[in-house]
């Protein structure tokens, strides 16, 4: 016979309650922030030297960067491994529990190895420290004590020592996780500088983000060509102009001299303008209410460049001209959106 039990109540926040909650959510806020800025004095003035060591030799790395922690190290550790990895800086993670039982033949000699126990003690880490060191991989260790296995075992090691955990038992990592990740974020940020990576480099290790689409998408990857472009001859009459325009859907048709120069626009906002004026269009060639010299980008400009100059001059399309101002393409801001530059 089995027996239903009835759903907790939801909890519900009194004024005591909500005021509680509030200053724990600060207290660990201030503890975690005062954490850093320890750690951050630490750098500066103590342990300068084991810093610049440590990010000297994942400099002159001449494989890969291994980091590996177990528990909630480890989460850390592969966080840092990615930051690590898209700022330049080629690295993965590896579990530690696992490297012992075959993903130890995922490191080299020409690797370097960051491992990360807060007590510097972590079983699973030390056990794999000897055969790192025979086989010659260099190693840097991030604990919170000079004096542990690990750390003595080191090629650099880092201190992230921490006066007391957010948690109101001291017990759960919360302090600690949180200046072991700002130090990986120091290192890699250290680290990027020392390469000169650049918003190109992180756009070429970004292609899916708006960044790398804004960084690597040209004119020529979005920009309508052949018959999909609206053009017509420097002799036509304005009626022709306005069917090529509603016929291929930019709102403005190009005007292009015999050898396929473009040497005018016609945009549906010069239409508008020409009906407050005019009422007999009919014996109107498009050479007489074209915009002459139109303004123009070249294939192999970034798609932002022309954002921006659709953006500077108020306008939603553009000519696109070879180096010789012939026309090979059209844009629209249409295709930017499209394609996400936007």
């Amino acid at each position: 016979m089995s027996v239903s039990h009835a759903p907790n109540p939801p909890a519900t926040f009194d004024a005591q309650s909500t005021a509680r909650a509030l200053q724990f959510a600060c207290d660990t806020l201030q503890i975690e922030a005062d954490a850093i800025l320890a750690l951050k004095e630490r750098i500066t003035h103590e342990t300068s030297g084991q810093f610049i060591q440590a990010v000297t030799l994942l400099l002159n790395c001449k494989g890969r960067v291994v980091v590996s922690g177990i528990g909630k190290s480890g989460h850390i550790a592969r966080k840092i491994a990615s930051t690590l990895a898209s700022t330049g800086t080629p690295a993965f993670f590896v579990h530690a529990a696992e490297a012992s039982h075959g993903d130890l033949g995922m490191i080299t000699a020409d690797d370097v190895l960051i491992a990360i126990s807060y007590s510097g003690e972590a079983g699973e880490l030390l056990g794999i420290i000897p055969t790192i060191k025979r086989m010659g991989a260099r190693l840097i260790t991030i604990t919170g004590n000079d004096a542990s296995n690990l750390a003595v075992q080191a090629d650099v090691h880092l201190n992230v020592h921490i006066d007391k955990e957010a948690c109101p038992l001291n017990l759960a990592p919360t302090a600690s996780t949180t200046a072991t990740l700002a130090l990986g974020d120091a290192l890699a940020v250290a680290l990027l500088d020392a390469r000169g990576f650049g918003e190109e480099d992180f756009a070429r290790s970004h292609p899916g983000g708006a960044l790398g689409r804004r960084l690597l998408t040209h004119v020529r990857d979005v920009m309508r060509t052949g018959d999909a472009i609206p053009t017509v001859a420097k002799d036509a009459t304005l009626y022709a102009a306005l069917l090529e325009s509603s016929k291929k859907g930019m709102a403005m048709t190009a005007v292009v001299d015999a050898n396929g120069h473009a040497i005018g626009v016609f945009t549906d906002g010069d239409l508008r303008r020409l009906i407050e004026t005019q009422q007999d269009f009919s014996k109107l060639s498009i050479a007489e209410v074209m915009h002459a010299h139109p303004r123009s980008v070249h294939p192999d400009q970034l798609a932002v460049d022309a954002v921006d100059m659709m953006e500077t001059f108020r306008i939603n399309q553009l000519l696109v001209t070879d180096s010789n101002g012939k026309l090979v393409g059209a844009l629209h801001i249409h295709d930017l959106t499209r394609a996400k530059v936007i």
